[in-house]
């Protein structure tokens, strides 16, 4: 009777173990598990827009900092010399705007007198054409009469020599209307010029904008010698002192984003089939064993790299040598949004993570 009581105790203790242990496996088949899991976060690669040595340095390693927080100073002697000579060439330029809009205006009175000149001259040589036409008439008439003999000799001669000063006063009133014509042609070319030289009016002036835009450049070259957080974060890998020189658009400053941090987990192939965007995920982390954080599936990755026919020595393909009775399912990422975690619980990108997603 005792052994047949310690055989069905054995066999209860032995259904209960199969029991669990058919319950975890359902469990870990229905809501997939890893421990292959990474704390990640968006890391800035901080690059000055500038070059020049660091003079100014407030921050250290690991330091949490503000948006708009100064990370580093670089000497600003240099651009403020570019700056103050954009201002002066920007006053020089809109001076020299100033000096060719009055040389249009004192061209435009010019070209307006000069107009006004050949009308004048104009008339001149109408009136001496029409006085030497004239001469010119009584001219043939004395020369007949005279022929007859009906006249004196003297008439005649008078007659001609009016005629010769009409004829002169012809060809200075031509000569004049050629001169004011040829100031009037001058007058016009000099406008031509001043207005190509001044370019548009106003703000769209060519050579106001481009005074203005090397007066810009100088300021933003100004503005970029403090360079500042982007965003709230932690400063990290600090490796820069006091007169390191900063070289424009090389990075030489990490920043965590503090408002970006999200779980990656690495869940075998077969086992991503249940889940999907939406589902409900519980991270543990290996620091923080016994704080739970909840958390939320927002994208399953598209592709993982492959070695196998990457292109290698003399472009042939790669190909790993493999126990074909053994087929490695491949690690998929799914990242996952923290939704809620313990105010005990501090992220840091890279720290280890397990994964559980719900997907009953």
């Amino acid at each position: 009777m005792k052994i047949s009581i310690k055989i069905l105790l054995t066999m209860v203790v032995v259904l209960a173990a199969a029991g669990m242990l058919a319950f975890k496996y359902r469990q870990y088949m229905v809501n997939p598990w890893t421990r292959d899991g990474q704390v990640r976060a968006n890391v800035i690669q901080i690059a000055p827009r500038v070059s020049g040595p660091i003079v100014d340095l407030p921050i250290r390693d690991n330091q949490h900092v503000n948006k708009g927080d100064l990370l580093f100073g670089i000497d600003p002697r240099t651009f403020q010399a570019a700056y103050d000579q954009a201002c002066a060439n920007l006053d020089q330029t809109r001076d020299q705007i100033k000096n060719l809009e009055q040389q249009i205006i004192s061209a435009e009175a010019s070209l307006k007198q000069s107009l006004s000149s050949v009308k004048s001259a104009a008339f001149g040589v109408t009136s001496a054409e029409a006085h030497f036409h004239e001469v010119e008439k009584d001219l043939g008439r004395y020369q007949k009469l005279v022929e007859g003999g009906s006249i004196a000799k003297r008439e005649y001669d008078l007659s001609k020599e009016n005629y010769i000063t009409a004829q002169a006063s012809l060809n200075q009133a031509q000569a004049q209307l050629d001169k004011t014509n040829a100031a009037r042609d001058q007058a016009a070319a000099e406008l031509l010029r001043t207005k190509a030289a001044l370019g548009a009016s106003g703000e769209n002036n060519p050579l106001l904008r481009a005074a203005i835009a090397a007066w810009e450049q100088a300021k933003l070259n100004l503005e970029f010698t403090k360079v500042t957080a982007p965003v709230d974060g932690y400063v990290t890998n600090l490796n820069l002192r006091l007169g390191s020189q900063a070289v424009a658009n090389q990075p030489i400053l990490a920043f965590v984003d503090i408002n970006s941090y999200w779980v990656a987990g690495f869940f075998r192939e077969s086992s991503i089939g249940t889940i999907k965007n939406g589902d409900k995920a519980v991270v543990t982390l290996m620091a923080y064993p016994n704080e739970p954080i909840d958390g939320v599936v927002e994208s399953i990755g598209q592709g993982v790299a492959q070695q196998d026919g990457s292109t290698s020595q003399d472009l042939l393909p790669t190909i790993n040598a493999t126990f074909e009775w053994i087929r490695l399912a491949q690690r998929v990422p799914v990242r996952v949004r923290i939704i809620e975690k313990s105010k005990n619980v501090i992220l840091r990108s890279g720290i280890t993570a397990s994964v559980l997603v719900m997907t009953d």
